[in-house]
C-alpha cells in the first residue's frame, strides 16, 4: 500500500467496508473527497493514513485514481513542512518561524483591490498623502466594509486557545472574508503572503500565518482587514491562549484602555498628534512604552493613507480632526522597549528586547460632534478577560 499506490492512486483496501477492526467495530467513513461525489466512503489513501494526516475518505478506486493528482499536493505540502528550518537570524526572543503554506486564491467574482495580481498597491502609491473627507454614500460603503471585518474578527477570536495553529485561523479568515463577499485586504499587499497577521507574543505586528500551534500562556494578535464594494476596513485585537501570566493581562488591558481614551477624545478640530499624548500618558503610568514605528492611518477606498496617526508623544503629526475624515488608532504597547527589529521575512516587527506586545485597532469616523467607531465590538466578540473575571466575581455575589 505504500510504494505502488504513491505511483498509481491505489486507495488503501483496509478500509474497505467490510473489513471491521479487532474490537468489531466498522471502521470510520466520511464523503468522498472527489469534487462532485460526495457520497459516503471508507476507502482511505494509504499515504495519509502512513504520514499521520487527516483522513481522507473515497467511495471507490476510480474517485480516488481521479483526485490523486490534486490529492498528492497534500503529501508534497507535508514534506516541505517537515523540512523547513528557519533562517539563521538573531532572534530576540523565544518564538521562531515555522512553515507557511502558499498563497491561496480569491475567486473571480469577488472584487478585488488594485495590487490582488501584482502585490503593488499602485492607487496608494499614487494618492496616499491626500485626506480625504467622505460623503455620505462613501460613509456607507466603509461602514459596510468596518461591519464584515468585525464578523470576521469576531470569529477568529474565538478560534483561539492552545493547539490552534495560526496558519488554521488564517485559512478561516480568508474563508469567511469570500463567504460575505469580501477579499481579505492583508492578501499580496506588498506581496504579503496571507489574508490576515497573527502577532503572538514579542511580535508587535505584521506576523505571517504559520504552522506553530498557540501554546497556552501566548497573547496573540489578530489584525484583519477586509476589501468590500471598493472600501477597507480594518481593526485588532489581542487575544489571550488559555491561562495567562498577570503581567501580560495587565499588557492586554492596558493597551485597550489607551485606544478607548484616545478615541474618546476625537472631535472636530482635535490635534491628530494629541491622540499620542493620550495614549502615552496612560501606558508610560504603567511603565510600558510605546511604538514608534507604526502608526495608525486614513483609511476608506484605500487601504492606507493620510492622516498618519503615531501614538506616542511629541510627534510631529500634522492636522486637525474633520467631520468626514476616516481613520484608524491602533496603538503597539511593549512592556519594555519601545524599540523594534524585522525579521528575514522583511514582515514580522518584534520588540528589540523580546519581551511582549499588544495592540488593539478600531476604525473611526469623525462626526460633527465627535466620532463613531465604526468596528465597534459586539455581542458576538469575544468577551475581555476582565469582563469574564467581573461576570464570575457577580455570580458570586448573587448566590
Amino acid at each position: 500500500a505504500d510504494t505502488s499506490a504513491e505511483k498509481t492512486g491505489e486507495a488503501s483496501s483496509a478500509a474497505n467496508g467490510t473489513d471491521k477492526s479487532s474490537s468489531g467495530k466498522k471502521p470510520t467513513c466520511g464523503p468522498c473527497a472527489l469534487p462532485g461525489c460526495g457520497k459516503m466512503a471508507t476507502l482511505q489513501c494509504p499515504k495519509c493514513l502512513k504520514l499521520g494526516l487527516p483522513s481522507t475518505y473515497y467511495c471507490d478506486k476510480k474517485c480516488f485514481t481521479q483526485a490523486w493528482k490534486a490529492h498528492n499536493q497534500i503529501h508534497k505540502e507535508h514534506a516541505r513542512r517537515l523540512a523547513f528550518k528557519p533562517p539563521s537570524f538573531a532572534y530576540t526572543g523565544k518564538l521562531r518561524p515555522h512553515y507557511v503554506t502558499p498563497m491561496r486564491k480569491v475567486p473571480a467574482h469577488i472584487k478585488k483591490p488594485d495590487y490582488a495580481i501584482s502585490g503593488t498597491p499602485v492607487s496608494e502609491m499614487r494618492d496616499k498623502d491626500k485626506v480625504v473627507i467622505l460623503n455620505e454614500k462613501q460613509i456607507e460603503g466603509l461602514r459596510e466594509a468596518c461591519r464584515v471585518g468585525r464578523e470576521v474578527l469576531d470569529l477568529a477570536g474565538h478560534m483561539v486557545k492552545p493547539g490552534v495553529t495560526t496558519e488554521e485561523i488564517d485559512v478561516k479568515v480568508h474563508q469567511w472574508c469570500i463567504e460575505r463577499g469580501a477579499y481579505p485586504s492583508p492578501l499580496n499587499y506588498h506581496n504579503f503572503p496571507k489574508s490576515c497577521c497573527t502577532s503572538p507574543n514579542e511580535v508587535i505586528c505584521h506576523g505571517i500565518p504559520d504552522a506553530r500551534p498557540l501554546q497556552e500562556g501566548d497573547i496573540v494578535n489578530i489584525d484583519i482587514t477586509v476589501y468590500k464594494n471598493g472600501f477597507h476596513g480594518d481593526l485588532n485585537e489581542t487575544f489571550l491562549v488559555g491561562e495567562v501570566d498577570e503581567e501580560s493581562k495587565k499588557l492586554v488591558r492596558t493597551t485597550y484602555e489607551s485606544l478607548m481614551l484616545a478615541i474618546r477624545a476625537c472631535k472636530p478640530d482635535f490635534f491628530i498628534r494629541d491622540f499620542g499624548k493620550i495614549i502615552s500618558k496612560h501606558c508610560n503610568r504603567k511603565n510600558y512604552s510605546v511604538v514608534r514605528s507604526y502608526c495608525g492611518h486614513g483609511i476608506g477606498e484605500l487601504f492606507h493613507c493620510a492622516p498618519n496617526v503615531p501614538h506616542y508623544s511629541k510627534n510631529k503629526a500634522i492636522g486637525t480632526c474633520k467631520p468626514g475624515m476616516a481613520f484608524t488608532i491602533e496603538p503597539m504597547i511593549n512592556i519594555k522597549s519601545w524599540r523594534d527589529k524585522t525579521w528575514p521575512d522583511n514582515w514580522t516587527s518584534v520588540t528589540a528586547d523580546g519581551k511582549r506586545s499588544a495592540q488593539f485597532e478600531h476604525t473611526i469616523l469623525v462626526t460633527e460632534t465627535g466620532c463613531e467607531v465604526l468596528t465597534a465590538r459586539t455581542a458576538n466578540s469575544k468577551p475581555f478577560w476582565w469582563e469574564e473575571q467581573k461576570e464570575v466575581k457577580d455570580k458570586k455575589t448573587s448566590k
